[in-house]
């Protein structure tokens, strides 16, 4: 018994005095496979909550060092929020992530690290859009401004010319090529013409009334310019509108599918740029007047029911949106204006560089403050205090061409009670997926 007895003693000491294993050095381990996925659609009341996803695919358990660093949409520093988790071996959890304190309506990016490696790259969320203040910076005469433009566009005569597009004319639409002139570029002046693609029901009664508006065009267009077809259905009357220098007036009879024999130039060169400085001759001044030229044509046709005209477009349609029901001798009935442009000038050169540099190297010897009090007539924000009707609009969060705080701007500012507004947290300048019907759905809801 004794000899047991020492024998287990022995074996005991033996056991205390065994080497302990050798410490893991981080540079031998695998890295960890990190994501941080969407939640709550980065759009957040107040305090922005993320979920870095951490999965370690090593054999032993490993420390995750989590880094988000978050900036305005104007780039200064907000705060960088820092913790750590351990990660069990072949593993992986969840690390949430929030600010201290509440950060203030408005948009912020977000860059995401473990280990000092990106788990994601820099990307945009929301802290209660519709609470940002975008303050209407209307001139004291933009009421009168307009009013102006619309009178001088009543005396030119639109002389509408349409050409019937047999091969995409359909059994209840015709297709029609329409020309017609709309207000000068300028004060004086000679009319100038604009283009447009209509769809007519050909069944003798009244239809609502869809206008279509067109994003900023490519100054060296590609490919074969679209034109509807005319289809079985005639639901809605429908306008695609060309405003001045774009689109059907920007293409070549061979870059046009339309079939029509005759040759159409862009005179306008860059339009944003196009007599910058001079409100009564810019650019937009026209092409808004087009808009409300277009819906008068449209008036002018039996099949349309112009007690329900709606209207849509994305980016620089979706301005034309706006446009058209701020300024339309017919009250819209709704407008669904998607990634919209030209809105909060002096926030939006702040945020990105286009189309605030082209603005600056052509705005001469104009201070800033002369440049935006300009810029402000044609302002989506100011336009929006003139709009009371419904509006669907919505936004990409990684839109670097016209970020969301251009999109929030014209939308607070609306007199309507009917909007919604729809985020998309991880689409850019793009239509979004199923758009389309997504607008008809809410125009057909409030036909009257």
């Amino acid at each position: 018994m004794l000899l047991a007895a020492a024998f287990v003693f022995a074996f005991s000491l033996a056991g205390c005095n065994k080497p302990a294993e050798e410490p893991v050095d981080p540079a031998d381990l695998e890295p960890f496979v990190c994501s941080v996925p969407v939640t709550e659609n980065w759009i957040f009341e107040s305090r922005p909550q993320f979920t870095i996803h951490v999965e370690n695919p090593n054999n032993v358990e490993a420390e995750a060092a989590v880094t988000v660093s978050i900036v305005t949409d104007k780039k200064k520093t907000v705060t960088t929020v820092e913790t750590s988790s351990k990660i069990p071996a072949n593993a992986s959890k969840d690390i949430l992530v929030t600010t201290e304190e509440d950060l203030e309506p408005g948009f912020y990016k977000a860059t995401c690290k473990v280990n000092d490696k990106n788990a994601r790259k820099q990307f945009g969320f929301g802290v209660s859009p519709t609470k940002i203040v975008s303050a209407p910076d209307k001139q004291p005469d933009f009421d009168e401004f307009w009013e102006t433009a619309k009178q001088q566009l009543a005396g030119v005569d639109m002389q509408a010319v349409l050409t019937e597009l047999p091969s995409f004319s359909g059994s209840a639409r015709k297709v029609y090529l329409v020309e017609m002139q709309s207000i000068p570029d300028g004060l004086e002046g000679e009319p100038v013409v604009i283009r447009g693609y209509f769809c007519e029901p050909q069944d003798g009664k009244a239809h609502p009334v869809i206008m279509h508006f067109q994003g900023y065009d490519d100054l060296k267009p590609s490919g074969k310019l679209w034109v509807p077809y005319g289809g079985s259905s005639a639901e809605y009357s429908e306008f695609y509108l060309s405003h001045r220098g774009q689109y059907i007036n920007n293409r070549k009879a061979s870059q046009r599918t339309d079939g029509i024999d005759r040759d159409f130039e862009n005179i306008y060169g860059d339009w944003f740029a196009f007599n910058f400085g001079n409100k009564d001759g810019y650019y937009y001044r026209g092409a808004y007047m087009d808009c409300v030229q277009a819906i008068r044509f449209m008036a002018t046709r039996p099949s349309s029911d112009m007690n329900n005209v709606f209207a849509e477009g994305n980016s620089q349609g979706g301005a034309l949106s706006y446009a058209a029901a701020a300024l339309s001798d017919y009250p819209l009935r709704a407008i669904a204006p998607g990634v919209a442009f030209l809105g909060d000038f002096p926030d939006y050169f702040q945020i990105v560089s286009w189309p605030g540099d082209v603005a600056k190297s052509h705005k001469g010897s104009m201070t800033d403050d002369e440049m935006y009090a300009i810029l402000s007539y044609f302002d989506t924000k100011n336009l929006a205090t003139r709009i009371s009707c419904p509006v669907m609009a919505d936004l990409g969060l990684q839109d670097s061409t016209c970020p969301p705080h251009t999109n929030m701007a014209p939308y607070n500012n609306l007199l309507s009670t009917d909007k919604e507004m729809h985020y998309y947290p991880e689409m850019g300048h793009e239509i979004a997926s199923g758009w389309e019907s997504m607008y008809t759905k809410f125009f057909k809801a409030r036909i009257q």
